[in-house]
């Protein structure tokens, strides 16, 4: 059915047909026709960073940038997901046609520009919700927010989400944003997590729950700065990184319409690129931090071997776009054979 869905929705423009997809699955679950169509199936479950997950598939940030179908993902079945990016301000994005397909390649190039309605937004979104699956928040600044004032906008919104995030995420390493990848650098790195755990540290008294906090690293990393990175990360400490963004290289796709486009590249062409950071960052970190995989995942397979990399969670996106929710149920069910 879905084969059949997705030859009309690539007949418009990815972000028309995004909304389209999304707005049709709030319908379907409004009227309660998504339990029927995707009836509960049970995955393996794991229990990490203080929260228990009913299974290890998520759905990554970007999909759902303001939390307006956290309840209609969630019954897809899976185990968690995470919204955003989202900044203090609502900001547009950059201009349009920003999001592009390589269907050849069952690949996307986005650069959207973190367009979002804005934190207050966000909060709203998940005072909301109705499900109970586990709901982080991925958090960025405004564009026009400088580097060295970044931590305030990553604090102003840890400090809003607070109460109704489950673990919240700091973007660091979106390639849209101008320069914001540079606050993977050390220099600007140990800034903005001192900070941003001491607020967290602070609101734990407050609220009486510690948030996870989670950085999301790029796949465009040498090996010595994914171990600086990693390294900063334990010793700060926080509780886990995601693996990763897209990527500003362009492997596999030089040759195809669109590749020229300026953006970041995700779906099966990075798998390797993705798959190479997973490893050095497992290697690295010694399991003191949880690991969450993302960027290529279009298969049970290429799931498995992110697991078997040492991944606690994975997270998928554009294979969602390209195979449709049957992929997150296979890898659901393939789940309870990982160990």
């Amino acid at each position: 059915m879905y084969k059949v869905l997705r030859y009309f929705l690539f007949m418009l423009s990815p972000e028309v047909a995004h909304w389209i997809t999304l707005s049709f699955l709030n319908i379907l679950n409004f009227f309660g026709l998504l339990k029927i169509v995707f009836p509960k199936i049970n995955g393996r479950s794991i229990d990490i960073m203080g929260l228990s997950f009913n299974n290890p598939v998520g759905i990554a940030a970007g999909l759902d940038k303001n939390g307006d179908y956290i309840d209609c993902l969630a019954a897809l079945g899976v185990g968690f997901i995470e919204v955003g990016a989202v900044t203090p301000k609502s900001q547009y994005g950059n201009p349009k046609p920003r999001l592009f397909r390589i269907k050849e390649k069952q690949a996307l190039i986005n650069r959207m520009g973190f367009n979002n309605k804005g934190i207050d937004y966000v909060v709203k979104k998940l005072k909301q919700r109705k499900t109970k699956c586990i709901v982080g928040v991925n958090l960025s600044k405004n564009k026009e927010t400088p580097l060295t004032q970044a931590h305030e906008d990553y604090i102003f919104c840890l400090t809003k989400i607070y109460p109704y995030a489950d673990f919240v995420t700091l973007n660091i390493s979106s390639p849209n944003t101008p320069g914001l990848r540079e606050l993977q650098a050390e220099i600007y790195l140990i800034n903005l997590l001192t900070n941003f755990i001491k607020k967290r540290n602070a609101l734990v008294k407050i609220y009486n729950k510690s948030l996870p906090v989670l950085i999301k690293i790029a796949p465009d990393l040498t090996q010595a700065e994914v171990q600086e990175i990693v390294s900063i990360a334990i010793k700060i400490p926080i509780e886990g990184i995601i693996v990763t963004n897209t990527s500003i290289q362009r492997p596999e796709v030089s040759e195809y319409k669109n590749a020229h486009q300026s953006g970041g590249l995700s779906g099966t062409p990075i798998k390797e690129l993705s798959t190479q950071i997973l490893q050095w960052v497992i290697a690295a970190s010694e399991k003191k931090l949880a690991v969450i995989a993302v960027g290529g995942i279009d298969s049970v397979n290429e799931a498995t071997k992110r697991f078997q990399a040492g991944a606690n969670l994975i997270q998928i996106y554009t294979g969602l776009v390209y195979q449709g929710p049957k992929l997150v149920r296979e890898i659901i069910l393939k789940s309870n054979s990982y160990e």
